[in-house]
């Protein structure tokens, strides 16, 4: 049984490195690289395993790097289900400059899908989520994919009788009309989606509100970044502020907080203790190079600070 499935159209092999100085036209020599599979959906799968709840990832895969991509979720321990494509997976790459902490982030677009492609991808989740209670659909989508492919998801795991929780932004997203039980929007990506600044933590519960009232989701995970996130249903809206932490890198950190905020759900928790366990796993993943998991120690440890209580993430569901 795959209780939980999740969805990456645009996987990425994530290659990590550093450097003393970013600088034009230069040869800046770099330090060994580091390896990791990417993509939302991946991601999500990833850190789900790590803390003990079985997830199946399903994505397309392709050429040298999808083969690579593939080996190093296998070797993750992390079940999964591949769609072959004539393209080649896409490479991310990162720099970190030493001489100043910041970090590059060097995004490609991944190969284009054939509208065969396309369809294979929605049987296969099709198939492979036909028992499950929750599917995750999370990143961007390559060319080839329709604006509203996530829609289509929308409404197929709507008939699985499964929840979908949806990470996307632009303009999948603002294609969406139905279907998605939780949706997690950064601040941007729902100041893009509605049109309105969002200043104030009133403005974005009323654009959560707005969403929920139109019938796209029943709830809102608004992600604030350091300032931790706001979770909305049409009854009830809460705040919860993250905790500090040493910022190694940001990338993967959304999609451990999707993975943490699903781990409580599926066992039985409450949304704002779901939601806490969420920020927790979302700070610990900024302690990590790369996309490099995050650790149970440190999740734990930020939830109880959040929630002045020991975790009770070894609870029986």
């Amino acid at each position: 049984m795959n209780d939980i499935v999740t969805l990456t159209m645009n996987p990425a092999l994530d290659i990590t490195t550093v450097t003393g100085r970013v600088i034009p036209t230069d040869k800046m020599r770099c330090g060994a690289p580091r390896r990791d599979p990417g993509g939302g959906g991946i991601n999500v799968a990833r850190v789900l395993n790590m803390l003990g709840e079985r997830a199946t990832a399903v994505f397309p895969s392709g050429g040298h790097s999808g083969r690579a991509l593939e080996d190093l979720v296998a070797t993750e321990g992390v079940p999964s289900r591949t769609v072959t494509i004539r393209g080649s997976t896409r490479e991310s790459f990162t720099v970190n400059e030493e001489q100043t902490t910041l970090q590059y982030r060097f995004v490609l677009p991944g190969p284009r899908l054939t509208p065969r492609e396309v369809d294979s991808c929605l049987h296969l989740l099709s198939t492979t989520a036909a028992d499950a209670r929750f599917v995750v659909a999370s990143g961007s989508l390559p060319p080839g994919v329709p604006v509203d492919f996530y829609q289509i998801v929308a409404d197929i795991v709507s008939d699985l009788g499964a929840r979908l929780f949806l990470d996307t932004s632009g303009p999948p997203l603002r294609a969406l009309r139905r279907g998605v039980y939780l949706l997690k929007p950064s601040i941007r990506e729902l100041r893009e989606c509605v049109g309105r600044e969002l200043q104030t933590i009133d403005d974005q519960v009323t654009a959560a509100r707005d969403l929920i009232a139109s019938g796209v989701c029943e709830v809102v995970v608004l992600s604030l970044g350091a300032a931790g996130a706001v979770h909305v249903t049409a009854k009830e809206a809460e705040h919860c502020p993250s905790v500090a932490v040493p910022v190694v890198s940001g990338v993967g950190a959304g999609d451990s907080m999707v993975a943490g905020t699903l781990f409580g759900l599926a066992r039985g928790w409450e949304l704002r203790d779901s939601v806490r366990f969420g920020i927790a796993a979302g700070a610990a993943m900024l302690g990590t190079p790369g996309t490099a998991l995050c650790c149970r120690a440190d999740i734990d440890r930020y939830y109880a600070q959040l929630t002045d209580h020991a975790p009770v993430g070894g609870r029986d569901r």
